[in-house]
């Protein structure tokens, strides 16, 4: 495929999974709409880029910091975020097939500090680094009140939930089942003020599938953002980032030598856009904890 010129849109999909989760098809993962030079764009047409498309967008541009090897900007309709997990696995992706990446590693500068990246060249997939998590489980009326907004009832009060990050907040809701989780039906208008109550910037209601496919937990998610300019979202790598260092934290993902285990996510299923995140630990040179890594299939839209 040609390199697009200054300014030009290209679109991929970005977490590809299928309806029976083996992440073998096409027609899923999360649209995201790239412009490989962005140089001279302003702040306004990037975010009208996103507007036109409906979906998180991603700009390339020369690197501020002379360790890094480029910069990210990521823009929603409605505004800049500082970080985009699917959206930098895609754009490394696709300069990979462009010709303009070629070494093992890079270092991406973003508003939210900078992410390491390598090639995997046996599955021909980019990883992507994610910090460690920061979490702190909701307060009784936190929970009432989100509780509410998803349509759980009175009782939905009672399932654990947490607000967690390794970057932007997202709050983990832990629901029992996955028929629970797609039979979801959230008040859309009581979202945006009910995350800016708990200090959340979107709700991740998920739930553990039973066994395990390829050696790794599998868990059902759906991501319902704050003020996006859209109800769902279809693959959300900073929360499944976030759900991991949750569960790894919390012992649910421990292996056969107690260090914690890769997790498969699945989201987009209820909105027809079936997508998998990967997420894997990630290790110092001195084999300490380093947060984590993010995955999946990208391909072009």
């Amino acid at each position: 495929m040609r390199v697009p010129g200054p300014g030009e849109v290209v679109v991929i999909d970005v977490f590809v999974g299928t309806h029976d989760g083996n992440g073998s098809g096409s027609g899923g993962g999360n649209p995201v709409p790239l412009v490989a030079d962005a140089r001279g764009m302003s702040a306004a047409a990037m975010q009208q880029v996103a507007a036109a498309h409906g979906h998180e967008s991603a700009f390339v541009l020369p690197a501020s910091d002379a360790g890094c090897d480029l910069r990210l900007r990521f823009f929603v309709p409605q505004h800049e975020m500082e970080m985009c997990g699917h959206a930098t696995v895609g754009t490394l992706w696709a300069l990979r097939q462009w010709g303009r990446w070629s070494t093992d590693t890079a270092r991406v500068e973003t508003l939210s500090g900078i992410v390491e990246a390598r090639w995997d060249a046996a599955a021909r997939r980019v990883w992507i680094s994610q910090p460690a998590v920061r979490a702190r489980p909701l307060a009784a009326p936190e929970r009432r009140r989100v509780a509410e907004v998803l349509g759980l009832g009175p009782e939905g009060a009672g399932f654990a939930m947490t607000n967690a990050a390794t970057s932007r907040v997202k709050t983990l809701v832990a629901l029992p089942d996955v028929a629970m989780l797609h039979a979801l039906r959230p008040d859309f208008a009581a979202m945006e003020a009910a995350c800016a109550a708990i200090g959340s910037t979107g709700l991740y209601p998920y739930a553990i599938a039973p066994g395990a496919a390829s050696g790794h937990a599998v868990a059902h998610a759906r991501q319902f953002p704050k003020s996006s300019g859209y109800p769902e979202d279809a693959a959300t790598g900073i929360a499944a980032a976030a759900l991991w260092g949750h569960l790894a934290g919390s012992g649910a993902l421990a292996g056969a030598h107690g260090e914690p285990s890769a997790l498969a996510v699945r989201q987009g299923e209820s909105m027809g856009r079936p997508s998998e995140i990967l997420v894997a630990p990630r290790w110092s040179e001195t084999g300490a904890p380093r947060g984590c890594w993010l995955s999946g299939k990208v391909a072009w839209a």
